[in-house]
């Protein structure tokens, strides 16, 4: 059997030798000075996310993450000191870093036991204004339509002897003012504007209804017990696989919770018995999840819910220090007696649910402050002309869909640091698609309601069957942080790749050229973000964002259609 142990970490700063005392760093050990888990995407998992490419933190996870898997911890270092009278002193303290002088929550234990602790979450409250557009993403349930949006967030978590639980609901709620929209493929009028057909496709609504709304949902709520790095748990966490920072093929926090029940191991170091030997890190979890219709697609309540079942599994070799590999599937199928055995993960089939596959790669160097990685994501294998070797020779890229990015740090100064980061995604259809059917890789024929829930995608925020590049530089000082972002895309140029199907274009006069090469939807986004502690337990938050769309409804009538949106977004956060 493989025998679990934690990692040590083994850092040398420095030697200073004298006649009469000495001083060195013996070693950085994992300890308690910061240990709490944090929301997906919060300012404080961004923040120990850029420490990690520092080494002054560690991933707790390789590629699965939630909230109560992003577990982080400042290292801290010992420091020996031999007196004149021949005594050693030992002092520990953690690493410095840009914001150790900033509140970010901790865990608190209850007398002194570390295995009765508690936490507080926020209050966290956020708003933003969109002018003439919908525009925001990874937002869990919360829409940001045109017009005022706003949710307030606030948990808490209590832990005891394996015991994890955890109540963090969000209440939101959206002005959802009237815009232009294209016309619905759906029942409701305001549904997706594209599909194989009438009701199959995909529930992603223009708009959702004609009139404001406020939004109930358990957020990051969960029960969970875990035995050393074994644990199972059941609620409505975020998940977010794998390691992009904007667009992940197939999960993210973009969507409303939804109930699912998980096991697994968490990121676990494996060493061979009696001879001690590190095989590497790895993390494997599995879960089976209820998914949810909108209002805004069908008027067919029989159809209302599906299940997904996720695998993911990771490795971390040893020798290759940074580096993770991940292996993960997804299954899509309609919720009924029979679909449980789709939570096998090796279960094949084709007949009544739609699979996708994802692997990722994922390179730190900390010496380099650097991270490279990539997504590759493909989706069911049976859209391949032929279920045989020579097909996925000929047609390798076929339903394949990917996200590569590179992280990189600087450090200016003692108080002052940046982060460069840059994202590309690409979830178009391929070429060989044009001799067989339109496609996205987020429909799918069986399952009407596409790879969505409550209306929202599951994976990537822009959604699928475009492109997007994104590029974000950050500041960090001592009384926060400021961000300067561009990001361009095209949210889905599928919807005119498929007029291409089954037809030609006969030169400049053509039809289909005339109709469609200059239709394409395109967004560019430039802003500014800005976060600064106005006390050390007080976060204030301030952004602006313009976006330039071009041909909103897809239709160039015979010149380029032009919106613009103007987003202003603010927000306040409390430290317990």
């Amino acid at each position: 059997m493989l025998v679990i142990k934690n990692p040590l970490w083994h850092y040398v700063f420095g030697m200073n030798l004298r006649k009469y005392f000495f001083t060195f760093i013996l070693f950085f050990p994992l300890a308690f000075y910061i240990f709490s888990q944090e929301s997906l995407k919060s300012t404080e998992e961004e923040y120990y996310d850029f420490l990690s490419l520092q080494g002054i933190t560690s991933r707790p996870y390789l590629n699965y993450r939630t909230l109560s898997d992003s577990n982080w911890t400042i290292m801290e270092e010992t420091v020996r000191t031999e007196n004149e009278d021949g005594s050693v002193t030992e002092k520990t303290t953690a690493l410095p870093h840009v914001w150790q002088n900033n509140y970010l929550g901790k865990r608190r234990f209850i007398k002194g036991n570390k295995k009765l602790s508690w936490k507080i979450y926020g209050p966290d409250w956020y708003n933003s204004f969109n002018t003439a557009a919908p525009y925001g993403q990874n937002d869990g349930a919360l829409w940001q339509g045109r017009g005022y949006n706003t949710s307030l967030t606030v948990g808490a978590r209590f832990e005891a002897y394996g015991l994890e639980a955890t109540l963090k609901p969000q209440i939101s709620f959206s002005q959802n003012m009237a815009f232009d929209i294209m016309p619905s493929n759906y029942d409701s009028e305001y549904g997706y504007f594209w599909g194989y057909s009438h009701n199959i496709g995909i529930d992603a609504p223009q708009r959702f209804g004609d009139k404001p709304f406020f939004t109930f949902d358990w957020g990051d709520t969960e029960i969970r017990y875990t035995w050393k790095t074994l644990t199972v748990g059941f609620g409505t966490q975020s998940v977010w696989l794998g390691p992009a920072y904007l667009n992940p093929l197939l999960h993210s926090n973009n969507p409303a919770s939804y109930p699912k029940l998980d096991l697994g191991l968490r990121r676990t170091s494996i060493y061979l018995p009696k001879l001690g030997w590190y095989l590497g890190d790895v993390e494997m979890r599995i879960f089976a999840g209820y998914l949810s219709e909108s209002k805004y697609f069908d008027n067919d309540s029989s159809n209302n819910h599906n299940l997904i079942n996720l695998f993911s599994l990771s490795y971390s070799p040893p020798h290759l220090t940074g580096l993770s590999l991940g292996f993960h599937k997804v299954c899509l199928s309609k919720w009924n007696k029979d679909s449980w055995k789709y939570f096998n993960p090796f279960y094949d089939t084709n007949e009544a649910e739609d699979q996708k596959f994802s692997f990722t790669v994922d390179i730190i160097s900390e010496k380099g402050g650097l991270e490279v990685y990539g997504e590759i994501g493909v989706d069911d294998t049976i859209n391949f002309p032929k279920n045989t070797i020579e097909s996925y020779v000929t047609h390798i890229f076929h339903t394949m869909t990917y996200t590569v990015g590179v992280k990189k740090n600087f450090t200016f100064s003692n108080i002052l640091s940046g982060e460069l980061i840059f994202e590309w995604n690409n979830t178009e259809m391929s070429q060989d698609m044009q001799f067989q059917w339109p496609y996205s890789f987020g429909f799918h024929h069986q399952i009407t309601q596409g790879y969505t829930n409550k209306g929202q995608y599951l994976g990537s925020g822009i959604g699928y069957g475009g492109n997007s590049q994104y590029l974000e530089f950050k500041m960090y000082y001592p009384q926060g942080k400021s961000v300067l972002f561009f990001h361009r895309f095209n949210p889905d140029n599928n919807f005119l790749f498929k007029n291409a199907i089954y037809d030609k274009s006969t030169g400049e006069s053509g039809k289909l050229h005339v109709e469609n090469w200059n239709s394409f939807k395109g967004i560019f986004a430039v802003g500014i973000q800005s976060d600064y502690f106005v006390r050390p337990q007080i976060l204030l938050s301030g952004g602006f964002a313009y976006n330039f769309i071009v041909n909103p409804l897809y239709n160039y009538r015979p010149h380029y259609e032009h919106l613009h949106n103007v987003q202003i977004n603010a927000a306040v956060k409390y430290f317990f």
